[in-house]
């Protein structure tokens, strides 16, 4: 005689809490249910996102702060754009600007800038085109850490003349 696999009543009620909990999970998953307030802050790391599934479609720009102004201490560049006459035309991180005499500028930044290396050229503060016979030569200002003098000439022959120029300083 056969005899016929019956489970217990243990078994049976084991059985549907595992089809239940199972079926729940993947229902709320498939549907959308479970979302972000489900989710507890930190619980889920950059291991547990798929690649290219986290985009710009995703991102509330709205949400993202500005960025700080400590890293203009950490390689942003700062820069000032000066006309002939010495004043600023544009620039980010400049405390003033100023011609000490011919051909002769200071400009001064908002922070000590001693250990930052100075690119300067000289070139229109406007959309016209570049001015010939370009001269121009920069170091740091003895008087001021947070300056840089500029010194340009008509084109390379030593002689002042005052031109105005671009200037990036690169921390």
């Amino acid at each position: 005689m056969r005899r016929r696999f019956l489970p217990s009543p243990a078994m049976i009620v084991a059985l549907i809490a595992l089809f239940l909990s199972l079926g729940g999970v993947s229902y709320g998953l498939a549907t959308g249910v479970i979302d972000g307030r489900e989710i507890r802050n930190k619980s889920i790391t950059y291991k547990d996102i798929r690649p290219d599934k986290l985009g710009g479609g995703v991102v509330k720009e709205s949400a993202l702060g500005l960025v700080p102004s400590s890293l203009l201490s950490h390689g942003a560049a700062r820069f000032a754009v000066v006309n002939a006459g010495g004043q600023l035309v544009r620039g980010r991180s400049v405390s003033s600007s100023a011609r000490t005499g011919p051909g002769r500028y200071q400009v001064i930044f908002d922070t000590d800038i001693r250990g930052c290396a100075y690119f300067a050229t000289v070139g229109s503060p406007t959309a016209v085109g570049p001015p010939p016979n370009n001269g121009v030569s920069v170091a740091s200002l003895p008087s001021n850490v947070n300056g840089v003098a500029v010194l340009t000439d008509a084109g390379g022959n030593n002689q002042p003349e005052n031109r105005p120029f671009h200037l990036i300083v690169s921390c």
